[in-house]
């Protein structure tokens, strides 16, 4: 479990950025590839200002174990809906043709 924060807030399972309905999955991601603060802000302007990424940013630095634990945790959850809620075909086609145009290209 992750400790309190004034930056997050805990609701319907899930962790956000206090205020707003970013997930702070979205925000550790980000932050993760590379993405300056500034441009996360850019990104989720719903946040409500740069400081509130700044304090989130801060929060996911001092608690490394929990954030990890917590993404794994979601992205465990995310793997469990997807096996359990199949995309119908028709719905796959076409992004499996654009991986095959991609590949294609590629090479």
């Amino acid at each position: 479990m992750l400790p309190t924060s004034e930056y997050i807030e805990t609701r319907n399972g899930g962790c956000y950025v206090a205020g707003s309905r970013v997930g702070l999955d979205v925000v550790a991601h980000a932050f993760r590839r590379g993405r300056a603060a500034e441009d996360i802000f850019r990104a989720f302007p719903s946040i409500g200002s740069l400081a509130k990424v700044y304090g989130v940013l801060t929060f996911i630095l001092e608690h490394p174990e929990e954030i990890e634990a917590y993404l794994q945790e979601e992205d465990r959850f995310f793997e469990e809906f997807q096996a359990s809620h199949p995309l119908p075909l028709e719905m796959l086609e076409p992004f499996e043709r654009a991986g095959h145009e991609k590949t294609s290209r590629v090479a």
